[in-house]
């Protein structure tokens, strides 16, 4: 399951710890994909930064996120090569 942090600027991603590592690894490319993307889309939001959370990552954003902004996250992010996407929870 995807959801907005507190401020509503952080997305959490939960996946096993496997993934999370994998994710980690390549995550200034992963935010720079997602970044391209998201201008692509003319979207005003943008990708600060990603860490590692306890029980995912944690996708930090310049502004808060609407759904599309959510879904374009979402489906790069279910789509990479490297990592399990069974593993990934996403609503």
């Amino acid at each position: 399951m995807m959801t907005k942090g507190l401020l509503r600027k952080q997305i959490i991603i939960p996946m096993s710890s496997k993934n999370t590592m994998k994710f980690m690894k390549k995550s200034s490319l992963y935010i720079a994909n997602i970044n391209r993307l998201l201008r692509n889309a003319k979207l005003e939001v943008l990708v600060d930064f990603i860490r590692s959370y306890q029980m995912g990552i944690m996708v930090v954003t310049s502004k808060v996120a609407s759904q599309s902004d959510l879904l374009i996250i979402e489906n790069y992010i279910k789509n990479i090569d490297d990592i399990d996407s069974l593993s990934v929870e996403v609503s």
